[in-house]
């Protein structure tokens, strides 16, 4: 079995700086943390390693120093780290992420699981699971909370999602990809031996010279979706107390939208 985890290096603060040439995150140069609901794929990825003798692959796209994400993933137990980064690809929108990430799974080749954590807290898309699947075109189960069964065998993973109003249980043929809810598990410490690995590894680098994607499908420009503007909005402050009889009170507050409207 051959699993692979995405994974996104995120701000480690709420004070982010847009670019505003391009209105996107400036990354370099900021502290970086692993996104926390990717840190919950990671750890199960290593508990279905344990469990089925699996070779697990983490995968992230961004700068170089998103090399620091990919060996914490290795120090907690990952065996392959690949990092995707090419100039070509700053300022990607999901749909354009999710395409590249879904070309470096592509090259990897024979990959049975991708395990995403449920969205990123940058964006909060929770778009890129499901576009890699899309890209893929595989099976897809979101808000994973625990995976039931697998069976390599028959070729299917059945697995519970979380819902608004309670969770359902679907089975879906592999490969298939799942994003996962932090109800799924604990994620553990990096052990020193680990930790003494990841200091060591040499990571591999894709950039599109490995995944060969047209130019005008990556990248700002090759992104269908775009940010025109940010900013923040006005805080306005007011109201209306109605007092008195409610039948009245209803009449007087009916009137007032309509004169709003």
């Amino acid at each position: 079995m051959r699993i692979a985890v995405c994974i996104k290096q995120v701000p480690n603060t709420t004070e982010v700086k847009i670019n505003p040439k391009t209105n996107t995150l400036i990354r370099e140069g900021v502290e970086s943390i692993i996104n926390p609901f990717d840190m919950y794929a990671i750890e199960e990825a290593i508990r279905l390693k344990e469990k089925f003798n699996a070779e697990t692959f983490v995968i992230t796209m961004g700068p170089p120093q998103a090399e620091t994400a990919l060996k914490e993933a290795v120090s907690m137990g990952v065996d392959n780290p690949i990092l995707i980064s090419d100039r070509a690809f700053a300022g990607s929108d999901t749909w354009a992420t999710s395409l590249t990430l879904a070309k470096a799974i592509e090259k990897i080749g024979n990959i049975d699981l991708i395990i995403c954590g449920k969205q990123a807290s940058d964006g909060d898309t929770a778009q890129v699971g499901p576009g890699i699947a899309a890209h893929l075109d595989i099976p897809q189960a979101t808000y994973v909370n625990h995976i039931k069964n697998i069976n390599l065998e028959e070729r299917w993973i059945e697995v519970s999602r979380l819902l608004e109003n309670g969770f359902e249980i679907i089975r879906v043929e592999l490969p298939a990809l799942i994003t996962v809810v932090k109800e799924i598990n604990e994620p553990r410490t990096p052990s020193l031996k680990g930790k003494m690995r990841a200091k060591s590894i040499q990571i591999p680098v894709f950039t599109n010279k490995e995944l060969q994607i047209p130019e005008n499908m990556v990248g700002l420009n090759g992104s269908p979706t775009q940010v025109v503007e940010i900013f923040t909005p006005s805080h306005k402050v007011g109201g209306k107390i109605f007092q008195g009889d409610p039948e009245v009170i209803i009449d007087q507050f009916i009137n007032e939208i309509k004169d709003i409207l």
